[in-house]
């Protein structure tokens, strides 16, 4: 009984998007059915038990991730008729199912969009556009995969694919700092994207902060200065690690100031509810000062979403997906990576949704070459 209650509580927590058909509900229920007969006999091997109750599904392309590389790739593939399954993950790396871009508020960048639109709002028109063309979508994380042979097998908690050919899409995460009040001021005055919210009417003509002291805090500080009335960098330390050229424009741009050996401390609110400045401390001196800004901007660089990969692809020295330049090719023939976790320069949704548009190109042309087209192979 106690391993009936088990496998309930199992197939209960499974969460499984269906597009336009039953195959999947059908072969669910005859695994689920098949797993339950097994437990007459309780099973002396309780991990291999479990790894038995997965779902097996077999696929062309099976897709990882959740923002726009991943549902681009998706819709792609999908027209292409080659009926990819996508894992969009549950709240993987601490983040819903749509990625970055759910966590912004106004997207004003991404064309077609006049008006702008949310960020969540954008994810759901991509979501519900994959589905139109029969993707089957997972609310799954993926925790494990195998490269190292074909068919690749991905596995979550409670499925596991067998595919020819994987993309991998699952972005990267902006690293923030806690400190008293920046959660309750994320999104509101506080962000982890200059270029993606530097232009907002909040920050026009008002003083902003920047911290970091790589090459991204340099860049970031000197594009805030085309809208903000002046830009603060709050460092750590008592010099930059940058390059010498990106310090430089830095250092001699009238409108950014320096505070070194500083870090923030509190973030306190404003009008309406926004940021209206920080509580910076000089840790050499102890001094704390009031640093009124309207925007707080971390540039404190981001982590791709690689661990689950275990070492099986090519990652670079920040643990970035490596891919041959000019295409999504990875370090592993049949697998694609696409979007922020292989894109550690320009990190944007429209980039990132370009990307996914290569990887399922360049899958469908894989699958041409090895003869695994739908219909030539079962």
């Amino acid at each position: 009984m106690r391993a009936r209650a088990k496998l309930a509580s199992f197939l209960k927590k499974a969460r499984t998007t269906f597009a336009a058909s039953f195959t999947t509900t059908t072969a669910a229920a005859a695994a689920a059915a098949a797993s339950s007969a097994s437990l007459a006999s309780p099973p002396t091997n309780i991990s291999g038990a479990m790894e038995d109750l997965k779902t097996l599904l077999k696929t062309r392309v099976c897709i990882i991730g959740s923002g726009p590389a991943a549902h681009t790739a998706a819709i792609y593939t999908a027209r292409a008729e080659l009926k990819p399954i996508v894992f969009e993950g549950w709240m993987a790396n601490d983040i819903a199912p749509g990625g970055q871009l759910t966590t912004t508020t106004d997207v004003e960048n991404f064309p077609g969009f006049p008006d702008g639109i949310m960020g969540g709002e954008l994810m759901d028109r991509c979501r519900n556009q994959t589905l139109r063309f029969g993707t089957q979508v997972f609310t799954e994380t993926v925790d494990k995969v195998d490269f190292s042979k074909s068919p690749f097998k991905v596995w979550t908690d409670s499925t596991m694919v067998e595919a020819d050919t994987v993309i991998v899409a699952t972005g990267a995460v902006a690293k923030k700092l806690k400190f008293d009040g920046s959660e309750e001021f994320w999104n509101k005055g506080i962000s982890a994207c200059a270029v993606c919210d530097g232009a907002a009417p909040i920050f026009r003509n008002k003083p902003l902060a920047v911290i970091g002291g790589g090459d991204s805090a340099m860049e970031e500080a000197n594009f805030l200065t085309k809208y903000g009335s002046r830009v603060y960098i709050i460092h750590r330390r008592d010099s930059f690690r940058a390059s010498k050229i990106m310090q430089n424009r830095a250092l001699t741009n009238p409108k950014i100031e320096v505070l070194w050996n500083s870090v923030a401390e509190e973030a306190y609110g404003g009008e309406r509810g926004s940021l209206g400045g920080l509580k910076v401390k000089n840790i050499v001196s102890g001094e704390v000062t009031d640093l009124k800004v309207s925007g707080l901007f971390f540039a404190i660089g981001h982590e791709p979403a690689t661990k689950f990969l275990d070492g099986q692809l090519e990652l670079d020295s920040d643990g970035y997906v490596v891919t041959k330049p000019g295409t999504t090719l990875t370090s592993v023939r049949g697998v694609f990576a696409a979007g922020d976790v292989q894109d550690k320069k320009y990190r944007q949704a429209v980039t990132a949704a370009g990307s996914g548009c290569m990887a399922a190109l360049d899958a469908e042309h894989y699958l041409q070459e090895i003869g695994a087209q739908e219909g030539k192979k079962d």
